[in-house]
């Protein structure tokens, strides 16, 4: 925690990282997965999108930025919708997040990995502390599809490299928990270490620090994408205030490599 803190402090002080946008991050993705573009995917996702909302707008939650604890809490469409193609065309056995909240991210991804057929998610997070949002956590999923979900509290720190250790190899890494680049470099990292060739990670607020972009710098060998959480039209989307996510694909062809 101490290391997190003087880590926020100097990225407070430090100059906001100069990410280049990928404009057409979803066709370019799609390509670089050998899936044809546009993606028959995605009607469905905007489908399940709103039925997963509707429970909340009946119960009078609001969902959106600063609605969890005050914290962002739930994934944005354009991050959502990416993780639940890479996950319905990677068809992974095994599937990483850190960070929970309401679940959002997590049920997309039991979605897509029922109608897969295959696949476990292994979803890292603290235990919240605010009692008035505790009965919130992991409220989006179904329980339809909890068997196929392992939710383990406690720290990336403590719990992560146990984890990929006894799983041996992974198939898609998502971090959504603590925003410092300390943080996302020690995911990262350590994903990176398990992640089976042509697998991918995703990286939640990427413009919060660095930690995404020494990653990238380091392996230039792998295809990265920096994208917009919420694009707007007309064509190109324009950046709207709310966010940049991250991916990062591990090319087939390299040998695995260890991050400095």
């Amino acid at each position: 925690m101490l290391r997190e803190k003087v880590d926020r402090y100097f990225e407070l002080r430090r100059p906001r990282c100069p990410y280049q946008v990928d404009h057409d991050w979803e066709q370019r993705l799609h390509d670089r997965l050998g899936v044809p573009w546009p993606c028959s995917e995605t009607e469905k996702f905007w489908n399940l999108w709103s039925d997963s909302l509707q429970p909340f707008a009946e119960k009078g939650i609001t969902i959106g930025r600063g609605t969890f604890g005050g914290w962002w809490g739930d994934g944005d469409p354009g991050m959502v919708r990416a993780i639940w193609c890479l996950t319905r065309h990677l068809r992974p056995a095994n599937v990483v997040e850190t960070g929970v909240a309401r679940g959002f991210t997590s049920r997309f991804i039991l979605d897509a990995l029922e109608l897969n057929g295959t696949g476990h998610l292994w979803s890292i997070d603290l235990p919240v502390q605010q009692e008035n949002i505790q009965d919130q956590i992991g409220s989006a999923i179904p329980d339809r599809l909890r068997h196929r979900w392992s939710l383990i509290k406690g720290s990336s720190r403590q719990h992560l490299s146990p984890l990929l250790s006894k799983l041996g190899q992974i198939d898609l890494f998502i971090h959504d928990s603590s925003h410092t680049g300390y943080t996302v470099r020690f995911e990262m990292d350590r994903a990176w270490q398990a992640l089976r060739p042509g697998g991918a990670i995703v990286v939640d607020d990427i413009d919060d620090n660095w930690g995404f972009y020494t990653f990238a710098q380091n392996f230039p060998g792998h295809q990265a994408f920096v994208c917009y959480s919420e694009p707007l039209e007309p064509d190109p989307p324009r950046f709207d205030g709310k966010g940049l996510f991250g991916v990062v694909c591990k090319d087939a062809g390299n040998i695995p490599g260890r991050a400095s």
